[in-house]
């Protein structure tokens, strides 16, 4: 009864194995006869006259043992050799010097053998499946994937996707403004994938350049044939982003394609990012046209390039200094990254508007360099430019602490008492 139990128990776990998904049926094959033979060699010193038989479609096995027939005066070795009268049982016509086969069942080599049978196979097939898994996202990685949320931690989520497998989404991959609950499905693009220790590791992001691209290309046919290019992109996830388009057909509108008609396209994008405000600009190689789109919807005036040092002083009217910096700073943050130069704005005034207002430099004696200079990278290089904006303003586009903002104010306004 126990050897019966014993072998249901075997096709039991091949059953198992046979609904193993990610690992084709020639592997399987493979590392369930290697497994048997490997249990075979321990126990008898070779495998070589043993046939493994392997069903994975049922989940069972069947083992023959090949022996030679020899006199029954002459056995040496049991397990190469059969005598002539024991032969015969299995054969009633065979001579010595023939070969021999029977049937082996695993039951009888014992329970130990069984369980270290188990123990192997479990071991080989999750190692098998754990390398499947790497291998099949390692070439997903740019590519964007839907999975459900399964649990919801401080720093992370924890998603399956359909096939069980555990995808990793970091609280810093995720746009701020994202909230899930268990059950809500996801959509992301597959940053890494790592391997610690032979467990993969994969890692998902929303926050990445490469998921506003890859959204793109779903949404925009054109980009996906190849007839649209996307240049550059420039992206604070929740916020703004900013893509620089260039056509291969003089025919289609990069800009108007992207967008859609009425905003169709862009729309779907923009609901996925969680309404993050995107700009779309035509790329080109003019590198003062280029800034100037880039700056868009601020009008310039005239810009300095410095290609040495990867420099651009835009010069624009005093109105247009707060559309060029935008909101907390971020058009002109975006616009340095989407044309990798470091762009500061400059304001430009008739006469009469220069003689009431001081330049910044003036006040070297009362206000410390590093936060004049401070200043004028968020466009404020004269007093009333500084004035112009409020506590909260400067905090925000600057990196000074308040009260150092109070104290230039201070200054500031007792020159105009």
């Amino acid at each position: 009864m126990a050897k019966k139990e014993e072998t249901i128990s075997m096709i039991d776990t091949l059953a198992e194995f046979k609904e193993l998904k990610n690992i084709d049926k020639d592997t399987m094959i493979s590392v369930l006869e290697d497994s048997f033979r490997n249990v075979i060699a321990k126990m008898f010193g070779t495998d070589e006259n043993y046939d493994v038989i392997i069903n994975p479609e049922k989940g069972d096995f069947e083992i023959w043992r090949n022996r030679t027939v020899v006199a029954d005066d002459e056995l040496e070795d049991p397990n190469l050799q059969l005598t002539l009268t024991e032969a015969r049982k299995i054969d009633a016509d065979c001579e010595v010097g023939e070969e021999v086969t029977d049937e082996v069942h695993f039951a009888d080599f014992g329970r130990r053998a069984i369980l270290n049978l188990r123990q192997t196979l479990a071991s080989k097939i999750l190692e098998l499946q754990k390398d499947s898994l790497y291998a099949k996202y390692k070439d997903k990685i740019g590519t964007i994937v839907a999975a459900d949320v399964y649990q919801v931690w401080k720093k992370e989520i924890l998603l399956l996707d359909d096939e069980g497998n555990e995808l990793l989404l970091p609280k810093s991959e995720q746009i701020p403004s994202d909230f899930y609950r268990k059950g809500e499905t996801v959509r992301a693009v597959v940053q890494k994938v790592d391997n610690y220790n032979n467990n993969p590791k994969i890692i998902l992001s929303r926050t990445d350049k490469m998921f506003l691209q890859r959204l793109f290309e779903l949404e925009v046919p054109e980009i996906n044939d190849g007839l649209i290019l996307i240049k550059a992109i420039a992206r604070i996830p929740g916020e703004r982003a900013k893509v620089a388009v260039e056509s291969y057909d003089d025919r289609i509108d990069p800009v108007g394609a992207c967008v859609g008609m009425k905003g169709s396209r862009i729309h779907g994008i923009v609901r996925e990012l969680r309404n993050e405000n995107i700009d779309v600009i035509n790329y080109t190689n003019n590198l003062q046209l280029y800034i100037t789109r880039a700056l868009n919807p601020a009008k310039i005036n005239h810009i300095e390039i410095d290609d040495k040092n990867k420099k651009a002083n835009v010069y624009l009217n005093p109105e247009e200094v707060s559309l060029a910096i935008g909101k907390g700073g971020l058009n002109i943050k975006l616009a340095s990254q989407l044309t990798g130069y470091e762009i500061d704005v400059y304001r430009e005034f008739d006469e009469a508007q220069e003689e009431e207002d001081v330049n910044l430099d003036e006040f070297k004696d009362e206000i410390e360099p590093w936060v004049i200079d401070e200043l004028k990278k968020v466009g404020c290089d004269t007093a009333k430019s500084v004035l112009e904006l409020n506590e909260d303003e400067l905090e925000k586009r600057t990196d000074l602490e308040i009260e150092t903002i109070r104290e230039v104010i201070s200054i500031l306004k007792a020159e105009f008492e």
